[in-house]
């Protein structure tokens, strides 16, 4: 299929090499732009998006007509519904935000791989068990310990997938204002920027030119009383 790129990063907790060469031996390579979008929300779910390249995010809208960030995906990640029902929908999109690479599989294609393999199948349950996973730890954020227990939760998971050591804390490599912030957690704007001047006050965090230094981990998770889950659970 001409593609080289390297290692699964988002499956390889789970997908072995062979089973990763299998996975790529059923999908056609397309490129997405910025702004585009893989699927829509009521979308016929009958495929899934590996992402060679760029960040894709899925997003659910709310009655209200306002669109949350469900999650941020990159390199390395799948990305769709997988469920027992052949005619179901997607149930949230999914939107390029950085012009993207992926690898599209169908999903009957996907199926008779399944069957023809059982490790492949066995790694593939893995997989939607740790997606499961990381749906109830983000849900716990949200219920359990208010907005600003979900906006610490939030910076732990940014730092998680996109932080560098530098300087004596951690750099988000990933640019982000408050509204995509609050996007993410279903609060407003006004309310995450008061929780983020009170997070700088006592010195957990610094921004500066749209970046997040994170100085103080402990205090993040003691504000959320982070369980310290694998790195693979706790991400965008």
């Amino acid at each position: 299929m001409g593609m080289t790129v390297g290692r699964a990063e988002g499956l390889e907790p789970v997908l072995s090499n062979e089973s990763f060469e299998l996975l790529k031996s059923i999908m056609y390579v397309k490129n997405a732009e910025k702004g585009s979008s893989l699927f829509w929300e009521g979308d016929k779910a009958d495929k899934l998006f590996f992402i060679f390249s760029g960040r894709v995010r899925t997003i659910k809208s709310s009655d209200s007509g306002r669109t949350l960030t469900l999650y941020l995906h990159q390199k390395g990640d799948l990305v769709g519904q997988m469920d027992p029902f052949h005619d179901s929908l997607h149930g949230f999109g999914a939107e390029v935000t950085e012009d993207a690479k992926v690898g599209v599989i169908q999903r009957k294609d996907l199926e008779v791989l399944l069957w023809q393999h059982g490790d492949l199948a066995v790694e593939f349950m893995k997989w939607m068990g740790l997606m499961h996973r990381l749906t109830q730890t983000k849900f716990r954020d949200l219920m359990m310990f208010g907005k600003t227990g979900a906006l610490c939760s939030l910076l732990i998971r940014l730092s998680n997938s996109y932080g560098k050591d530098r300087d004596g804390g951690i750099f988000i490599d990933l640019k982000i204002n408050n509204t995509e912030m609050a996007d993410m957690i279903g609060a407003t704007r006004e309310s995450v920027n008061r929780m983020l001047s009170d997070l700088k006050k006592e010195g957990a965090i610094q921004y500066a030119d749209g970046h997040f230094m994170i100085k103080d981990l402990h205090y993040l998770r003691d504000v959320c009383h982070c369980e310290n889950c694998p790195k693979e659970i706790c991400r965008m």
